[in-house]
């Protein structure tokens, strides 16, 4: 038996995350570190992109949601943001068949109008393409914030009540939940964050209020399916109370 098969061998089936949500952070460290230029930390955690896919599926995790470039990073050097959006089509266009052959559906979060024709047109291929797949479904935050979010979410209920569809006193917690770009999925109960920073950086911020938040030091790049299955260990290991005291989780109250 492998250490990561000893890993797993420990993990309660019961107990797995039916949501994992990551940041992942670290791809321009890892390439410095090496003396790389910050493209080829990008290109590595395509790879770390693949396994961590793979092994979600193979633990029966439902919903894997990743954020693979947020609004902010729109900012950021225009050859790096024109190399991130030249991977994540080139990307999504090589794992399609691997995708297909695991039953994996993706699906899109985000600004994604913003994303440049050619990788627009690849994701949305790949959507369509795996939009009958019905194993575990990998979300792909692009052009993604989750205070964007809201506002959209905000300026949707604003219009339905000024055309009279809705009254602003029926709005709650599921309305808002409802016209999110998650509409429909569970919350996540896990999220992870490697590259060791200690923040949420924008991401699901609604959506978190409840998930147990993991954070480990490991670069994106350098992020094992060890470390992964590390991260859902420790999950089950906690007590999930939802405000409630301990004495009425463990009687189911």
């Amino acid at each position: 038996m492998t250490p990561l098969e000893h890993k797993i061998s420990q993990l309660d089936p019961d107990r797995m995350p039916v949501h994992v949500a990551m940041i992942m952070d670290g791809n321009g460290r890892w390439a410095k570190s090496k003396g790389f230029v910050r493209s080829d930390g990008h290109a590595e955690g395509v790879s770390t992109v693949h396994r961590v896919t793979k092994l979600s599926s193979d633990l029966g995790v439902k919903y894997l949601t990743l954020y693979a470039f947020s609004t902010e990073n729109w900012n950021r050097p225009q050859e790096e943001v024109d190399t991130l959006m030249y991977l994540i089509g080139w990307a999504i266009e090589r794992e399609l068949p691997e995708l297909l052959a695991n039953n994996v559906k993706i699906n899109l979060l985000g600004d994604i109008e913003r994303i440049p024709e050619d990788a627009r047109k690849r994701l949305f291929f790949a959507r369509n393409e795996t939009a009958h797949c019905t194993g575990l479904q990998l979300n792909m935050c692009l052009s993604y914030s989750s205070r964007w979010e809201i506002t959209e979410a905000a300026r949707k209920l604003a219009s339905l009540a000024a055309e009279g569809k809705l009254d602003p006193a029926d709005i709650n917690e599921q309305t808002i939940s409802d016209n999110l770009s998650t509409a429909g999925m569970p919350d996540p109960d896990l999220l992870i964050r490697t590259g060791g920073e200690y923040r949420i950086s924008n991401y699901l911020l609604w959506q978190i209020a409840y998930s147990e938040l993991y954070f480990t030091n490991a670069l994106w790049p350098d992020f094992s399916d060890e470390d992964y299955v590390d991260a859902i260990l420790d999950f089950q290991n906690r007590e999930r109370r939802f405000g409630k005291t301990s004495d009425q989780v463990r009687n189911n109250n």
